[in-house]
């Protein structure tokens, strides 16, 4: 059976490949990012560092955004599992956190464990701040979406389907879901980093509407 060590060096190879031509902020780097992230929060938190590191670099390789849907998606990340000779419990840790790990526009199952929470975390974490306001609208330029569109309400309920497909933009995006994500954090070192973030978001969006008008 390979070393742990070994494992994660296939998985940052894997997904290198898997992901570097993606442009809609679901990048390598974006794994980079929640991977070290999730070590951060696993060491406060003294969770599993083998099954956070392995499921925060392997959770985008399932997201139905970028597969043909979520089962494919999901397939793909098990068939990985069982050809890299990755322990059974781990790989079941690893494909219950993968699997439970999206927005979903709020429609998300509760992480069973800890590691879950702190993955999940550490990816939330990634949609906010400075980092999470330049992919959000990253994301926006890759579907197409317009900057910003006062005539376009915000929605409130939004099921699963609307959520992926509906018309938006970025700037609703923010109201959709950014600014909800602090009350929505797992783990208390989460809600620290959380609150942070979520505070430079609040600045930028009075910047942007002042600026929008012409005021600032």
């Amino acid at each position: 059976m390979p070393a742990s060590s070994e494992i994660l060096a296939n998985a940052r190879a894997f997904v290198k490949n898997e992901l570097a031509r993606d442009s809609s902020g679901h990048d390598w780097w974006h794994i980079y990012r929640v991977t070290n992230t999730a070590l951060e929060i696993a060491r406060h938190k003294n969770a599993d560092l083998f099954v956070c590191e392995l499921a925060a670099l392997l959770h985008d390789v399932a997201d139905e955004k970028l597969n043909a849907s979520k089962a494919a998606g999901m397939e793909k990340v098990k068939n990985w599992l069982e050809e890299n000779q990755v322990p059974e419990e781990v790989a079941a840790q690893v494909l219950e956190i993968i699997s439970t790990m999206s927005y979903n526009g709020g429609h998300n199952e509760p992480m069973k464990t800890l590691e879950g929470k702190v993955v999940q975390d550490a990816d939330r974490l990634d949609a906010l701040g400075a980092i999470g306001i330049a992919r959000t609208f990253a994301y926006g330029g890759h579907k197409g979406h317009l900057m910003h569109n006062p005539e376009l309400a915000v929605r409130t309920e939004i099921t699963k389907e609307a959520y992926r497909n509906a018309e938006s933009t970025p700037i609703n995006h923010f109201y959709e879901k950014l600014l909800k994500l602090k009350d929505l954090m797992n783990t208390d070192y989460g809600k620290k980093l959380a609150a942070e973030r979520h505070a430079y978001m609040e600045n930028f969006l009075a910047q942007f509407y002042g600026e929008w008008e012409g005021k600032r």
